[in-house]
């Protein structure tokens, strides 16, 4: 499905779908998304069976509109009409007191909710001409890298989905920055799209990090181990890069190496090849899920990626590979 050639018919047998209870995969500016009717518990129920997500792993729901807030959440604060109208649409989720008629299988069992805006065509689309709010998480297998692609949700999925819709290659490639604003504190469950300090600036205050005692919500993508590829991956500074993989060559393995910018040595043999990624942050992260699907499917043994730097920009792509890496860290420490 080209999404140039998107019709009104797709859009339409998507919705068809939706409203049957079934589940349908739709690009957005961050990744594409597993949807399904957030008001319907048994279709939310087919999403946690299609990624083998835990029941207790809470959804973000997707709204067309930010007059649709107040039929998914209640006590909402003053700040989330000041983030919504410089964010909204585009890649922050609130998190905010969920109603009471809203399932709790939409939050994992909280009375917490995450809802927001997507920015792409397609997705607003979908939205606007289903009338409803779409629970939408990454349209992959629990864990795993996330899909920025219609053929990632194809290779990893299959036939699981009731319909692809086609929307291209998503702008942003990580997902998005969840905001908690419970008891109208402004507290940033997981970094993203969207920096902290832009964040800071639109509320005039200063913006708490990672979970705290006023904020215990669980949020989807906090878990130590998540957006992981197949192929093991490790972390080094650029400087350990070359011996680490002559180190893995000499047993045997087969090595890509991801390193930063087109300067600086190359590792190139039979068993290693170099991938060299962008120095930009926001570009690295628009590419960094498609470099590891397409390694992933390379035949590697291990995958070498040069740490990025340590700074505000970096903040979300750091959080991203530090997570994809955590069971290659726990299985060098326990051997």
């Amino acid at each position: 499905m080209n999404p140039e050639r998107l019709s009104e018919d797709d859009i339409q047998a998507a919705v068809a779908l939706l409203r049957a209870g079934e589940t349908v995969a739709f690009p957005t500016e961050t990744v594409y998304g597993l949807g399904a009717d957030a008001g319907n518990p048994l279709a939310l129920q087919k999403i946690f069976w299609i990624k083998g997500r835990p029941a207790d792993h809470p959804l973000i729901v997707h709204i067309a509109d930010v007059s649709h807030l107040d039929l998914w959440a209640e006590s909402i604060p003053g700040a989330v009409w000041r983030l919504a109208e410089r964010f909204w649409p585009g890649p922050l989720t609130l998190i905010l007191p969920r109603r009471s008629d809203v399932p709790k299988e939409v939050s994992g069992g909280q009375d917490t909710i995450g809802l927001r805006i997507p920015d792409h065509p397609v997705a607003l689309s979908l939205l606007r001409a289903f009338g409803r709010g779409i629970a939408g998480p990454s349209a992959n297998r629990f864990g795993r890298v996330s899909p920025t692609t219609a053929q990632h949700v194809r290779d990893g999925l299959g036939s699981k989905v009731g319909m692809v819709l086609e929307g291209g290659t998503c702008r942003v490639g990580v997902e998005s920055t969840i905001v908690s604003l419970v008891n109208g504190n402004a507290v940033l469950l997981r970094p993203g799209g969207i920096d902290r300090e832009e964040i800071e600036e639109t509320l005039g205050q200063k913006v708490c990090s990672g979970i705290s005692g006023s904020c215990n919500a669980r949020v989807p993508g906090m878990l130590a181990s998540h957006y992981a590829p197949e192929t093991p991956l490790e972390i080094y500074p650029g400087g350990f890069l070359g011996h680490r993989a002559l180190q893995l060559v000499w047993q045997g393995c087969k090595v890509a190496v991801l390193k930063l910018g087109e300067d600086g040595e190359r590792f190139e043999s039979r068993r290693i090849i170099t991938v060299c990624m962008p120095r930009s942050a926001a570009e690295y992260g628009r590419v960094l899920y498609s470099t590891l699907h397409r390694l992933d499917r390379a035949g590697f043994d291990r995958l070498l990626m040069e740490a990025p730097p340590v700074t505000p920009e970096w903040v979300a792509v750091n959080d991203r590979i530090q997570r994809a890496a955590h069971d290659t860290v726990k299985e060098k420490k326990s051997g």
